[in-house]
C-alpha cells in the first residue's frame, strides 16, 4: 500500500509550537515533510510575497524524537508552499495541513488568514487540504504563548484520516477546524457554514486622521445574534469545534435570472 505524502505549514512560522503539535498529529499517518514560512506571517491571506531570493532552506524540526525533513521560507503561507509545491514537482502530496494556528478563524476574516490562504492555495492547485486553527486570546495571536494543543492534535489527526483514506466530496476543497481553547478530545463537533460576519473587529480608540495603524485594537465580537449553523456561533457560543467545508467558488448563490433583471435595470 502506497505510503500517503503528507505536506504541512502554517502561517506563525517554522518555529511555532502550533506547527510543531501539527507534526505529532500526523507524523504516524503518512511520510510527513514540513515547509513553513520562517518568520511570523500572520494575516498574511492568500498573498504571494517575499524575498525574491528565499529558497526552502532546511530547518531543524525534531518531533517525539523524529528528526523531520524541514524547510523554511522567508515568504508568506502561500508562496512558502507554493515554492514547495514547485521544488518537489515530483511529489505532489496527498493532503496539505496549514495549522495548528494560535487564534480561531472565523467568519468572513478567513480571507486575511494566512493559514487559510494556504490551504486555499493547495486546494487551487487540485490537493485536498485543511486548515485547522486554536482559540486564544488576542494578544496571543503574533506570540508563542504555552497552550494545550492535544484537543487540536487529536480533530487533526481524526479529520486527516478521514481525507488520507476518502479525499474531499465533490465541491469541498479545504475542511476548516476551529477548536475551542477548553476542548477535550470528548468535545462534540460540529458541521457548520461560514459566517457572513466578521469575527475580529478593529477600532481605533479617539481616531483622528493622525491616527497610526498600529493604535488599531482587535475585538472579538459577540457571537450570540448569529445563526447557530455558523463556524462563530459554534465554536463561540456553544464552545464546539467547528468544521466548515469551504469551496473555491466564491460565486454569489443568488438567482442569476434576478441578478441578470437587476443589471438590465428591469
Amino acid at each position: 500500500m502506497k505510503t500517503p505524502r503528507i505536506l504541512l505549514t502554517n502561517d506563525d512560522g517554522i518555529r511555532s509550537p502550533g506547527l510543531e503539535a501539527a507534526a505529532r498529529a500526523l507524523h504516524a499517518e503518512g511520510a510527513l515533510r514540513v515547509a513553513a514560512p520562517l518568520h511570523q506571517q500572520t494575516s498574511m491571506g492568500r498573498a504571494h510575497a517575499g524575498s525574491p531570493d528565499a529558497s526552502l532552506a532546511p530547518h531543524p524540526f525534531r518531533v517525539l524524537g523524529r528528526d523531520l525533513e524541514a524547510y523554511a521560507c522567508d515568504a508568506t503561507p502561500a508562496s512558502a508552499l507554493a515554492h514547495a509545491l514547485h521544488v518537489f514537482p515530483g511529489e505532489i502530496p496527498d493532503l496539505v495541513v496549514s495549522g495548528i494556528n494560535y487564534g480561531e478563524n472565523l467568519g468572513a476574516n478567513v480571507t486575511s488568514s494566512g493559514t487559510v490562504g494556504a490551504a486555499l492555495e493547495a486546494a487551487a492547485r487540485g490537493i485536498p487540504a485543511i486548515a485547522v486553527s486554536l482559540e486564544t486570546p488576542v494578544d496571543c495571536h503574533r506570540r508563542y504563548a504555552p497552550l494545550d494543543w492535544e484537543a487540536a492534535v487529536h480533530f487533526l489527526r481524526r479529520f486527516a484520516r478521514i481525507l488520507l483514506a476518502d479525499g474531499l466530496p465533490a465541491d469541498v476543497h479545504v475542511l476548516k477546524i476551529d477548536v475551542p481553547l477548553a476542548a477535550t478530545p470528548d468535545t462534540p463537533w460540529r458541521l457548520t457554514r461560514l459566517s457572513p460576519h466578521l469575527f475580529y473587529e478593529p477600532s481605533i480608540p479617539d481616531a483622528t486622521p493622525a491616527s497610526k495603524r498600529g493604535d488599531i485594537v482587535i475585538r472579538k465580537r459577540r457571537c450570540d445574534a448569529d445563526h447557530p449553523d455558523t463556524d462563530a456561533y459554534a465554536l463561540a457560543v456553544d464552545g464546539v469545534v467547528s468544521v466548515t467545508p469551504l469551496t473555491l467558488d466564491l460565486t454569489a448563490r443568488a438567482s442569476f435570472s434576478s441578478l441578470e433583471s437587476w443589471l438590465n435595470g428591469s
